[in-house]
């Protein structure tokens, strides 16, 4: 009975030190294979992985690892093959004929049964397209196949998309990660936990996920694309995301060496990483990298166009406001130079449609005179307006409240937290607003789509209600149109007749902003802000 009571107590203690030993042993590995781990954080949990609610940049970083569709954009925004390896487009019919390649697997998992994997045919394409219009599904992207009369498996490596009526932005919008492939199967076993089950094709497959705490995807063995050199992507082993809420705790980490990237510039750690004109600090110049790309995003102040307030009505006040206050100014000491002032139109750079046509740039005597001639013919001798904003951008709107204030127009702010400021926006309960818009896919007409009259919120994004029949009518005649050089020349009109307008006052053209480490390579930028890890490297 002794023996056995001693063997009761050294067994557990035995097991104790082989746990810490084997924990020890697997805490050096990891050490040792850190530089085959990409780590990066996001602010909030990732809601989940499946492609058909790839709703923003939180679920679209991760699943841009995980998944692939027909075609993809390069970091210039061209169009490449992905899953498709050709495509034509027969004018006629408007229809798009696909041909897939046929060395496409998905991830290995229980779901296929003894083989573990299969290979991706054009029918799978049929199954997820009707999944993203399922109402079933309630998918947010459902809008993006609104152009398309069918689709159809012509073979097992020929797909077909027949449009309602000529979109040249079409192939474009495939891009997006709502058209991902996903197999019926996984669907269909996993049901609602699909969110956090995730079969794809993409370079990186999954292998855990703690909600709120870390998510971590592990290389795919089986993926299809290769480098310049034939070698097969991607380089790394792993990707692990954590999930601090605290944005200058996260940067702390990555000064730490614990993560490899951060993307944007936040007010917390901006004087800290960069100098007023931009550049990094020299403490930095050793171990970071700054890239930066023009970000297919434009800030703006939108005005409700069917307000009662008269304010809001007059053209004159618009203007002024517009002319009133210093973009450079607000973008060098507010955005550490991160920005290129919206002097222009409302495209923002980077895109086929921008030019630099007459807009706001910063005339204060002109201002003045728009407002005194607004009290003259209106009788209001104190003109007010309230913006809503949230916390992250009060900073700029109380610059353009000082800025204006000296003119004469009184400006309250409105903060509020954003999803009631996304609300109330959508529901016009607001007279003005500040927003911004990031291109959904790559052409002119996704940013021009907001001053459309058939697309007023809640029907579509036109949140001011802006309407002009001439607008209208080059809208829908550069929808029949499929050559981009004929399109910008709409477009370029377009631009200038809201600006002339006035039913928003653009802010600034947002810039992508990465703080990458010098250990890393091969990790690009692109006007969209996606993340691709398929061809990054780290060194020891």
């Amino acid at each position: 009975m002794l023996i056995q009571k001693k063997e009761i107590y050294v067994l557990p203690a035995l097991f104790l030190a082989i746990s810490l030993l084997l924990l020890g042993c697997t805490k050096n590995i990891e050490k040792d294979n850190d530089h085959l781990v990409f780590r990066y954080n996001h602010h909030s949990n990732v809601p989940t992985l499946d492609p058909a609610f790839a709703r923003n940049e939180q679920t679209i970083w991760p699943m841009n690892q995980l998944y692939n569709g027909l075609i993809q954009l390069d970091d210039q925004l061209n169009i490449i093959p992905d899953i498709a390896k050709s495509w034509e487009l027969n004018d006629s019919t408007l229809t798009y004929t696909f041909h897939l390649k046929n060395n496409i697997f998905f991830h290995k998992n229980k779901v296929f049964k003894n083989d573990s994997t299969r290979t991706v045919t054009a029918q799978d394409f049929v199954y997820s397209f009707d999944r993203l219009r399922s109402p079933k599904v309630a998918s947010p992207g459902s809008w993006v196949l609104s152009q398309v009369k069918q689709y159809e498996a012509l073979n097992d490596s020929t797909f077909s998309i027949q449009l309602k009526a000529s979109f040249p932005a079409f192939l474009g919008l495939l891009s997006m990660r709502y058209c991902s492939v996903v197999p019926q199967e996984a669907v269909e076993f996993y049901q609602n936990d699909f969110r956090s089950n995730p079969v794809g094709t993409g370079p990186f497959q999954f292998k855990m996920w703690e909600e709120n705490v870390k998510l971590i995807f592990r290389k795919n063995p089986l993926y299809f694309e290769t480098d310049e050199n034939g070698e097969q992507l991607p380089y790394l082993e792993a990707v692990a995301i954590t999930f601090l809420p605290d944005k200058q705790s996260e940067f702390l980490q990555f000064a730490q060496g614990k993560l490899d990237l951060v993307s944007g510039l936040d007010n917390s750690y901006k004087d800290e990483i960069i100098t007023t004109e931009g550049k990094l600090q020299p403490k930095y110049e050793d171990r970071v990298k700054l890239i930066t790309t023009p970000y297919l995003n434009t800030e703006y102040l939108g005005f409700f166009m069917e307000s009662k307030t008269p304010e809001i009505q007059s053209p004159l006040l618009r203007k002024a406001i517009n002319y009133g206050f210093d973009r450079k100014k607000m973008v060098t000491y507010l955005r550490n130079g991160m920005g290129v002032p919206a002097i222009h139109g409302f495209i923002p750079k980077g895109l086929p449609g921008f030019a630099e046509i007459e807009g706001y740039d910063y005339q204060p005597e002109k201002a003045r005179t728009l407002i005194e001639q607004y009290k003259t013919e209106s009788g209001n001798s104190h003109p007010k307006i309230t913006i809503g904003t949230n916390s992250q951008y009060l900073d700029v709107c109380e610059y353009i409240q000082r800025e204006l204030e000296k003119l004469g127009i009184e400006i309250k702010i409105d903060v509020m937290p954003p999803s009631t400021l996304r609300q109330m926006k959508s529901s016009g309960e607001l007279d003005v607003f500040r927003a911004s818009w990031v291109a959904d896919y790559p052409d002119a007409e996704n940013y021009l789509s907001l001053f459309y009259s058939p697309n007023f919120s809640l029907n579509g994004p036109n949140y001011t209600h802006y309407k002009n029949i001439v607008f209208d009518s080059l809208y829908e005649k550069a929808q029949r149109i499929s050559g981009i050089d004929e399109r910008k020349i709409l477009y370029t009109k377009m631009d200038s007749i809201v600006i002339s307008d006035a039913p928003v006052v653009p802010l600034f053209y947002d810039m992508a902003v990465r703080f990458v480490s010098k250990k890393v390579t091969g990790l690009g930028i692109n006007p969209q802000n996606f993340l691709v890890l398929k061809k990054v490297k780290k060194s020891k």
